[in-house]
């Protein structure tokens, strides 16, 4: 039986990966800081980046390197590793002017984003914050593939599964528990922002096993739905159907978690071209999320409920029509 150490194992990710892999057959050792559950089959290992195990690994992931410091203290199990991967974002992407997904002002790509788009500069600032997110998986992304090693970095996008903090189907979740009438949608919901299930990302990290190498792949959805398809999907299944209301501009009202006017959408050529076949499109994986959510009902993360202000909309929007 072929061994896997998961970095961050008890994680959105983490968890999806070690799931995957013990399903395939993987005896699989997950790290975590803290006493959390682990997926059944996996064995626990309370560790960080300062307490990492040794030992011989035949595949060794890290979905919790975010800096370069964090790839400098994996590396030498990854050196030893038959295979390896890093999970990175589609964070440290800029387009023509600099401009990335947590800049102040939006991207601008003219398509798809391929692996080859420019990235980031390299930093070192506080990794905890919008500024310093990007530029220092950049760095640890460098340390890794400049090693020599065989590590595959991974860039997802909005990433969906069971244990999203917070679950950004909630948005919509709630409102079609609630039974709301209508649903708001801002850019009537036509906003394009490439999501990327944690079971996805697990199939390609199986993939890449088998497949070592330096490189660097997208890992998204094979799919990207705009924002009106994705709460068509969710009212769904939570057994709802509402009016959907366009809300002209880019104001707050109909604000959802994947509104996005300029679009980005991850090219995923690359890993279909290494023979990655996802286990399914958004709505087909967004299911695992979605009844996580339905059965814990999560609270209010701020400002995503204010339903007297989306009712005088409505009101107000109602009489300017009469």
């Amino acid at each position: 039986m072929r061994r896997a150490l998961v970095i961050g194992g008890t994680g959105l990710i983490g968890g999806a990966i070690t799931r995957h892999l013990i399903a395939a057959g993987w005896r699989v050792t997950a790290t975590g800081r803290r006493e959390r559950p682990v997926p059944s089959g996996a064995t626990l290992l309370l560790a960080d980046h300062d307490t990492l195990p040794t030992g011989a690994y035949d595949l060794v992931v890290d979905a919790a390197c975010y800096t370069a410091e964090h790839a400098r203290r994996v590396l030498p199990l990854m050196r030893d590793a038959g295979s390896a991967v890093m999970i990175s974002s589609r964070a440290v992407y800029v387009d023509a002017d600099g401009n990335h997904v947590n800049s102040a002002v939006p991207p601008h790509f003219d398509g798809p984003v391929t692996e080859e788009q420019p990235t980031l500069p390299p930093g070192d600032m506080d990794h905890d914050s919008a500024e310093g997110y990007g530029p220092n998986k950049v760095a640890a992304e460098r340390v890794l593939l400049d090693s020599g090693a065989p590590v595959t970095v991974l860039r997802p996008s909005k990433v969906h599964g069971a244990g999203s903090n917070p679950p950004r189907t909630w948005w919509f979740l709630r409102r079609a528990l609630d039974r709301r009438p209508f649903v708001l949608l801002a850019g009537g919901g036509r906003g394009v922002d490439q999501t990327s299930a944690a079971v996805n990302i697990a199939t390609l990290v199986e993939c890449v096993a088998d497949r070592p190498g330096a490189r660097i792949l997208n890992a998204a959805d094979p799919d990207a739905p705009d924002g009106l398809t994705i709460s068509r999907v969710l009212a769904g299944l939570a057994g709802h159907t509402w009016e959907e209301i366009a809300v002209p501009g880019d104001g707050e009202l109909g604000r959802h978690p994947w509104h996005r006017v300029e679009p980005f959408v991850l090219d995923t050529t690359a890993a279909e071209r290494l023979g990655h076949r996802p286990a399914g499109d958004f709505a087909a994986t967004v299911t695992d999320e979605a009844g996580w959510v339905l059965r814990s009902r999560p609270g209010d993360p701020g400002g995503w409920f204010d339903y007297p202000a989306e009712d005088a909309w409505v009101r107000t929007a109602s009489r300017l029509d009469m």
